[in-house]
């Protein structure tokens, strides 16, 4: 095996060489008509949606705090932190130490996917380490134990997120991957909502069953869930277009020409090496300032993390708290679906986003202004459709670093990276004193909500320039190609 800042082998580019088209035959008259694109597109769907149900068990331990089924409210109540004698901010810091390894993991798992070209294999491995850590959480006995394996569980559960996004980005072309990103992230709503429905289930049904106390069983039966769910995805998720090994001649031809006709280049073979790959990441100044963009934005939404908590503000106990937590996040999935479809038809991003920032204010001036339980019930579905502006995000970032393969792969996972900072930070914006209003805590998230609109609204006029320049270039019968961009390739504003 070579190294991992070596060429891609000769054989691998040779490959998928024999699947390009001679000059000057239409791509798709080769390959066929519409029906086997949908076809295609029917299967590739069908098989990603896996990833729905992965994302889902990953969230559940990402944002633990929002559901029993990990270090939530729920499992507070039920003993968690009595049994295991935390004090002050040691539970602010449970919370927070999983984005360390998350975020110190991300880059380097995605330059050894881009390398190893097997995300069937690698992705629902590394799924697999976490689902056994996240069962081992539950044998632990006091804070340094959880901190331990809370702080593996993030280098664990690191590349699954980025690789997911490297993973589509290199079948859809770009109209398609803002719907295909709120697919695989619907996760996040999904976990949010019906985890807590299946974590109160659990923590009243399971105390004391075998010696055990309720919050530990929620660690056991996620960690076993989520091996059995990677162990079925080796067999389901693909891998590249040139290398996966149930598609046929034709749909593997037609997978590499949607690609070549979209004008990014994406459908070129692996011309870089990883090293290059992050070099060309790290010298653009377009992934740091998404990367602090994002960390801001996420910063803004780090009340999913105690979606209970502020569920629980009605007055209402717990068990009825956790139900309540499930409607929101259905809407905020549909909200998604929704706005991303339109995202792609419209071939728009910046504005909606914006639109969905809004909605989120509004949702946190109302929590400030008043205690109204039908008011800050209304103002919790207002809140969680923020996740709807946040897979539109996704697509742009995708279809901002479209070219060179190595390059993307390094940049999804540089921002996702850094940006999970913003959760770390998160964990200690919603101080228990800070309750029940939260008024601080929502102050905190309104102004740093406008600030991340404000720096996304940068980038968008400034890759409306770069447009613009691209269309005078092309005008002026100057070769765009040599400037960096394939004749028609225009960047998603």
């Amino acid at each position: 095996m070579s190294a991992l800042n070596d060429a891609k082998p000769a054989d691998t580019a040779n490959a998928i060489d024999d699947f390009k088209l001679p000059p000057g035959v239409p791509r798709h008259a080769a390959c066929a008509c519409d029906d086997l694109e949908k076809r295609l597109l029917r299967k590739l769907d069908l098989r990603m949606s896996i990833i729905v149900v992965i994302y889902t068990l990953n969230y559940v331990s990402l944002s633990s705090s929002c559901l029993a089924g990990s270090i939530g409210v729920n499992a507070r109540l039920q003993g968690f932190e009595q049994d295991l004698h935390l004090q002050g901010q040691e539970y602010a810091t449970i919370l927070s130490i999983l984005f360390v390894g998350y975020i110190i993991m991300q880059v380097p798992s995605n330059m050894f996917l881009y390398w190893l070209e097997r995300p069937s294999v690698f992705l629902p491995s590394c799924m697999f380490v976490w689902g056994a850590i996240s069962a081992l959480t539950g044998i632990t006995k006091n804070y340094t134990g959880v901190l331990l394996a809370r702080f593996f569980l993030g280098f664990a559960e690191a590349p699954f997120y980025p690789g997911a996004l490297f993973l589509i980005s290199r079948w859809y072309k770009r109209d398609e991957l803002a719907l295909r990103a709120a697919l695989i992230s619907c996760g996040i709503p999904l976990s949010n909502g019906f985890g807590a429905l299946i974590a109160s289930g659990i923590l009243q049904g399971m105390q004391g069953k075998l010696g055990q106390a309720a919050w530990r069983w929620l660690f056991y039966i996620e960690g076993s869930m989520t091996m059995f769910i990677a162990i079925c995805a080796m067999f389901v998720l693909p891998d590249f277009p040139h290398n996966t090994r149930w598609l046929t001649p034709e749909e593997r031809t037609l997978a590499i020409s949607r690609l070549a006709e979209d004008g990014d280049g994406r459908a070129e073979p692996w011309k870089k090496t990883t090293m290059q790959g992050l070099w060309d990441a790290v010298s653009d100044w377009k992934v740091w300032w998404f990367a602090a963009a994002f960390t801001v934005q996420l910063l803004a939404q780090s009340f999913y993390a105690y979606f209970p908590t502020l569920s629980a503000t009605m007055g209402y106990n717990t068990t009825v708290s956790l139900l309540l937590c499930a409607p929101p996040w259905v809407f905020s999935t549909i909200a998604a679906f929704a706005l991303s479809r339109y995202s792609d038809k419209k071939q728009g991003r910046y504005r909606y986003i914006v639109a969905s920032n809004a909605v989120t204010a509004i949702g946190f001036i109302i929590s400030i202004c008043t205690m109204n339980t039908a008011a800050r019930y209304i103002s919790l579905f207002l809140m969680a459709q923020v996740y709807a502006g946040y897979m539109v995000l996704w697509g742009w970032i995708n279809n901002t670093f479209s070219g060179e393969p190595a390059k993307r792969a390094v940049a999804l996972a540089l921002i996702n990276g850094l940006g999970n900072i913003g959760n770390i930070i998160g964990s200690y914006v919603w101080q228990s004193h800070w309750g029940p209003t939260y008024r601080y805590s929502y102050a905190v998230c309104i102004a740093t909500l406008g600030v991340s609109t404000g720096m996304f609204g940068g980038m968008h006029l400034y890759l409306k320039h770069l447009n613009e320049q691209i269309a005078r270039n092309e005008r002026d019968g100057k070769d765009s190609e040599k400037l960096g961009n394939p004749i028609g390739f225009r960047y998603l504003v």
